[in-house]
């Protein structure tokens, strides 16, 4: 058991006490598995963030949190991967796809891996990896886009949403093995959601048309990496 009454000779040894009293107070244990930092995880969890702050009862990624280890992972030199873990509702078009953007740009091998779920703008964040995986009961939804606030009632509006749409048609067809028509099919769904359109897909469904790689948990996302990075630096 842990004594924090003990007395620290070194500033080392303080640090470490005041760690393990943290992790008590946090986590309920008095310590943690110590990470390889060759490999990086970079969980995209809840609602995308962007440019408009959710509600503190809302659970966020903050875009403004993720672009900076991005480009923090690139500049490593110890960092030789990076693994994506997703659970997502969606959220913020722009500041998902430009997430999305920067991890298809990393010069180090990508894994992602669908967990709970990658909804929406979490489709594109999940195919962004060199390889991708999905857990067997995780779904994605595919739906058109959506906007809130203000909307006017002008054709420069259609035209500005099929412009949006066209992006990320464009990021997913480009980043999966999915055919843009297919993508498109589903997109328009009328049958399968509530009070919406568009098509869900769980686990295998997704493999079968080619928006993610393979069917997978932890382990043969972390496997795929280290195969990827095998193979670069042979």
């Amino acid at each position: 058991m842990l004594n924090i009454e003990k007395e620290s000779n070194t500033d080392d040894e303080k640090k470490e006490v005041a760690k393990e009293i943290k992790n008590i107070k946090e986590l309920g244990v008095t310590g943690i598995t110590k990470s390889d930092e060759s490999i990086q995880i970079l969980p995209i969890i809840g609602q995308i963030e962007g440019h408009m702050v959710q509600s503190p009862q809302t659970k966020t990624t903050k875009y403004e949190h993720i672009i900076p280890q991005i480009i923090s992972m690139e500049r490593s030199d110890k960092v030789r991967g990076v693994l994506i873990v997703l659970n997502t509702v969606g959220g913020d078009v722009e500041a998902g796809l430009a997430i999305a953007e920067m991890i298809r740009s990393l010069s180090k091998p990508t894994v992602s891996l669908v967990i709970g779920g990658g909804h929406s703008i979490g489709v594109p964040l999940a195919t962004s990896a060199d390889f991708s995986f999905i857990s067997p009961t995780a779904t994605m939804i595919i739906h058109p886009i959506r906007m809130n606030g203000l909307i006017i009632g002008v054709p420069q509006t259609f035209e500005y949403f099929k412009k949006m749409q066209d992006r990320i048609l464009e990021f997913i067809t480009r980043t999966s093995k999915i055919n843009k028509e297919t993508l498109k099919k589903m997109m328009l769904q009328t049958d399968e959601l509530l009070n919406d359109m568009g098509t869900i897909l769980i686990g295998k469904q997704a493999v079968e048309y080619g928006l993610i790689d393979e069917v997978g948990g932890v382990k043969e996302a972390l496997n795929k990496l280290n195969e990827i990075i095998k193979n670069k630096e042979s």
